[in-house]
């Protein structure tokens, strides 16, 4: 094990306690003190996740978590805070974070939410790569090409393809990319899932009109199946 984590933590008692326990579990640790430095870490270094406290100096987690997105970085985010009402959480998961654990908090959950959000991002073809066909994507660095050529995503189309690539082979239902990726409550009524999944087939599939990497289940939801059901 050598994934590397990037802890972004104020307190100074829980970041040295917190880094000692991750390195002793295996993983490399980089720390930042405040929001700005860990967004300035995160956006020049490459990193397997992200712990994001909220409550933070310079700049909010909630504002690094969402300029992270926006800036086309697809690293697993958890948030870690003492919040724990239900609109943080919700706005913390619309910012684009992938899970969300409250303090105070048990070491030997923390440690379970961490492998589960490292076991997302398969290896492929090398760390974070992934290839199917022409495409190849590069989730540390948020890059796709296709034939060689830049495919231009937007952050929420980026982070959509990752939670498929992550599954495949398997039906995804609506409810659960509204409530994963877009942070929404399952009784939305919306047709962002859709408008997404089409937008991906034009700018990926050879023929958008007869896809052959993102299927449609019908009445259930979508299936990324790779080329040829690979």
């Amino acid at each position: 094990m050598n994934e590397s984590i990037l802890l972004v933590e104020d307190e100074q008692a829980l970041r040295t306690t917190l880094g000692d326990r991750l390195r002793g579990e295996g993983y490399i640790v980089d720390t930042a003190a405040d929001g700005q430095e860990g967004f300035d870490k995160a956006s020049n270094l490459p990193y397997d996740l992200i712990i994001l406290d909220l409550m933070l100096p310079r700049r909010s987690g909630l504002d690094v978590c969402r300029d992270i997105r926006q800036a086309g970085m697809a690293t697993p985010i958890l948030i870690l805070t003492v919040r724990n009402e239900t609109v943080d959480k919700v706005v913390g998961l619309k910012m684009g974070a992938d899970d969300y654990v409250t303090k105070p908090f048990e070491a030997a959950e923390l440690m379970a939410r961490i492998e589960v959000l490292l076991r997302r991002v398969p290896i492929h073809a090398g760390q974070g790569l992934y290839e199917f066909g022409s495409i190849r994507v590069d989730v540390r660095r948020a890059e796709v090409t296709r034939e060689g050529k830049p495919v231009y995503l937007t952050a929420k189309e980026f982070q959509l393809l990752r939670y498929f690539m992550e599954r495949v082979g398997s039906t995804v239902p609506r409810d659960e990319l509204l409530r994963s990726v877009w942070g929404y409550d399952t009784d939305t009524f919306t047709r962002t899932v859709d408008t997404h999944v089409g937008s991906l087939r034009q700018k990926l599939e050879e023929n958008p009109k007869r896809p052959e990497l993102i299927l449609t289940v019908s009445g259930v939801g979508y299936k990324f199946v790779g080329l040829n059901g690979k």
